[in-house]
């Protein structure tokens, strides 16, 4: 699918190392494909990150940089750059870089045959840590949920704006965002994306807020899809004289 604007939307934590090298692989990902504009969403960073972006973003007119009043999470990080993108299509991406921007064009391309198309890590490059606490929250969601998502922690995934706009997020819902748009009726596709090592920084999530924050967040989704409003309705007013 090719948009009239693409929106890159990247919350962003204290990755004052990182994000140069985000605008210069976002700009070489997306310049071959049409206009597009990269919206960074600042954190409430206490490492500078902001200042940083606000001098990139003299240089690179696709930059915008949204700031938040302090430090809000993930979540809200990721809604903010949703109610501010101006796109069509909206692509969401982390700020580490450990889902290449290089990616994004194999996830428009799936846009043609979905509502939303979801990344998941083939080859993942990280701690034994890490890949055991994300496989074990990823299947506790799907357990919880019913669902079949691969990897619910994988930032990479594609939107229609339009659609992903009506889904209503609450602090810790971003991982459920394939959930709640299937719970609208949207249907969503996975596609395999590479992964590469942290280039800067370090990970803002641990082991333990993993476990316990995904059990809460599986409950509260799935007391959702129990209760979510299913029904048809078609207009039946007989036609009237003229």
């Amino acid at each position: 699918m090719r948009p009239q604007l693409l929106s890159v939307v990247v919350p962003a934590y204290n990755e004052r190392e990182s994000v140069e090298r985000l605008v210069t692989e976002v700009e070489a990902a997306l310049r071959p494909l049409g206009p597009f504009e990269l919206v960074v969403v600042d954190d409430g960073s206490t490492d500078g990150t902001r200042e940083v972006l606000q001098e990139l973003a003299k240089g690179h007119p696709e930059l915008r940089v949204i700031a938040l009043d302090r430090h809000h999470g993930q979540t809200c990080g990721t809604a903010a750059g949703i109610a501010q993108a101006r796109g069509d299509v909206l692509v969401t991406i982390d700020a580490d870089l450990q889902n290449p921007p290089s990616e994004i064009p194999k996830l428009l391309a799936e846009l043609d045959r979905a509502d939303a198309v979801v990344g998941y890590r083939q080859k993942r490059n990280d701690s034994g840590v890490r890949k055991f606490s994300s496989r074990f929250a990823n299947a506790i969601r799907n357990r919880i949920t019913r669902e079949t998502i691969r990897d619910t922690g994988c930032s990479l995934k594609a939107f229609r704006t339009a659609q992903i706009r009506e889904v209503a997020l609450f602090e810790g819902m971003h991982r459920f965002l394939p959930t709640l748009l299937k719970m609208h009726g949207r249907s969503v596709v996975e596609v395999a994306v590479d992964h590469r090592p942290r280039v800067a920084g370090t990970s803002k999530y641990g082991v333990w807020n993993r476990v316990f924050k995904a059990l809460l967040d599986c409950l509260a989704v799935r007391w959702m899809q129990w209760r979510v409003l299913r029904f048809t309705a078609r207009d039946v007013t007989p036609p009237r004289a003229r």
